[in-house]
């Protein structure tokens, strides 16, 4: 598979996550999705730069959520 469709997969998981589960930590989600840390990154920047996502910075964690 192609880099970019594994990123473009990645961001439909992370957006149907995020959908189905409201606001959540980054490590949360990656784990329950099983995501290595590059597929999640490149996934969530996907989706911000496609103005998909909030980030909010609470404490030492990074909460995200759909716009």
């Amino acid at each position: 598979m192609e880099m970019q469709e594994s990123i473009v997969e990645a961001a439909g998981q992370i957006w149907n996550y995020l959908n189905s589960n409201g606001e959540v930590t980054t490590k949360k989600m990656q784990k329950d999705l099983s995501l290595d840390d590059n597929m999640t990154f490149m996934g969530l920047g996907w989706l911000s730069r496609e103005d998909k996502i909030n980030y909010q910075k609470k404490g030492a964690h990074t909460k995200i959520s759909l716009r």
